[in-house]
C-alpha cells in the first residue's frame, strides 16, 4: 500500500533553488547560447522554469529516456527511446534531468550526448540521491540532495501520477 505524499521540498524552496542555478548558469554561459537538453518526461517543469529564469538566449531539445517501467525500482537497463532533433556539435549543451537516482539513465544520456562532439557538456540536476549510484556522476548545478525516499511531484511521477504537485514530496 502507497501512503499519499509528504512534503518534502516546498514549491518556494524549488523557486530560489532554480533561480540559484539560472544564476549561476547565466554566469558561466555569458556571451553564449547554449542547448538545454531536457531529459523526458521528469525534467519539463523544472526545465520550462530554468529557461524562464535563465532570461538569456536558449536552444532546447529533449531526450527520453527509460528505466523504470511501471515499478518503483529501475530495472537497470536504460534505453533512449527518443533521441535529439537538433545537432549538438560544437555546441555548449547543458543536459537538464530532474533526478538523479542510481546515475544509469543520466550517465547513458551523457554518452549519447558526448558520441554527437557537443564544444562543452554540462549536467544541472533538480535533485540527487547519492545515496542510491551505482554510476560515478559528476552534477555540475544541483539544486538539491535528497534522502533516500521515493519523490514525486514538480514534474516527477511514479507510474504517470503526481507529476501535478507543486511541491517535492515523498511517498512510501
Amino acid at each position: 500500500m502507497v501512503s499519499g505524499p509528504r512534503i518534502l521540498l516546498t514549491k518556494n524552496q524549488i523557486k530560489k533553488a532554480v533561480a540559484r542555478l539560472a544564476a549561476e548558469i547565466r554566469k558561466d554561459y555569458q556571451g553564449k547560447q547554449p542547448l538545454l537538453i531536457g531529459i523526458l518526461k521528469g525534467s519539463f517543469v523544472f526545465m520550462a522554469d530554468m529557461v524562464r529564469q535563465l532570461d538569456m538566449p536558449v536552444e532546447m531539445d529533449f531526450v527520453k529516456a527509460s528505466s523504470y517501467g511501471t515499478g518503483k525500482e529501475s530495472s537497470g537497463k536504460v534505453h533512449v527511446v527518443q533521441g535529439l532533433k537538433t545537432p549538438i556539435k560544437g555546441k555548449d549543451v547543458i543536459l537538464v534531468e530532474d533526478i538523479i537516482d542510481t546515475g544509469l539513465t543520466v550517465s547513458v544520456v551523457m554518452d549519447y550526448l558526448r558520441k554527437k562532439k557537443p564544444a562543452s557538456l554540462k549536467l544541472c540536476a533538480l535533485a540527487d540521491k547519492p545515496s542510491r549510484r551505482e554510476m560515478p556522476v559528476t552534477i555540475d548545478y544541483l539544486g538539491f540532495t535528497v534522502p533516500n525516499k521515493f519523490i514525486v511531484g514538480y514534474g516527477i511521477d511514479w507510474n504517470e501520477q503526481y507529476r501535478h504537485l507543486p511541491d517535492i514530496c515523498c511517498i512510501d
